[in-house]
């Protein structure tokens, strides 16, 4: 491949080659009083182990000051992170509350009805629908129907989905399980 440049290439090239030479030479020029100035300044003392050790003593105390300052600083930081998650928090745990109690309700409203259908229904029409439910819900159902309907219920049911669900019921009526499942 041949490389031909352009008149305006040579001449870009041209112009970077001796701004370059004018930074070496000012650079240089720049150098040459420092060199003078560290020649002509006098010899520094010789420092001793014991000068190093009166000055780190002396410094000590305002390097542990400072260090504790930083700490103190970085420590309030903190403490404002954890203030403002706190806040955070406890603002997500009212709206999740809220939520709750407003779902509570709803379910008590709809548990309420679910249980009053269940009670016109007959035996034979409500163990099949009961027994596709989740067994936890048909147990809970189940529980707050009168005596009698509930036997006729767990009759007509499939024997062992009739059996966890009495199960479940059971463990739900001993008075030694837990009401608190935290």
């Amino acid at each position: 491949m041949v490389r031909t440049d352009t008149e305006e290439q040579r001449a870009h090239r041209r112009r970077n080659r001796t701004l370059l030479r004018f930074a070496a030479v000012g650079a240089l020029l720049l150098l040459v009083p420092q060199v003078n100035a560290q020649q002509a300044s006098p010899a520094l003392p010789s420092t001793t182990a014991e000068d190093i050790e009166k000055f780190c003593t002396n410094i000590a105390d305002t390097a542990r000051d400072q260090r504790y300052l930083l700490q103190k600083q970085e420590l309030e930081k903190l403490q404002s992170d954890v203030d403002q998650r706190i806040v955070l928090l406890e603002k997500r745990k009212a709206e999740y509350e809220e939520w709750l109690k407003r779902r509570d309700d709803f379910m008590a409203r709809a548990e309420a009805g679910l249980i009053e259908i269940y009670k016109t229904m007959k035996a034979d029409a409500a163990a099949p629908q009961l027994q596709e439910m989740r067994p936890e819900l048909a147990a809970a159902i189940i529980m707050k129907l009168p005596a009698r309907q509930s036997g006729l219920i767990l009759s007509e049911m499939d024997p062992k989905k009739a059996g966890m669900i009495s199960m479940i019921m059971s463990s739900a009526a001993d008075p030694k399980t837990s009401k608190d499942r935290s």
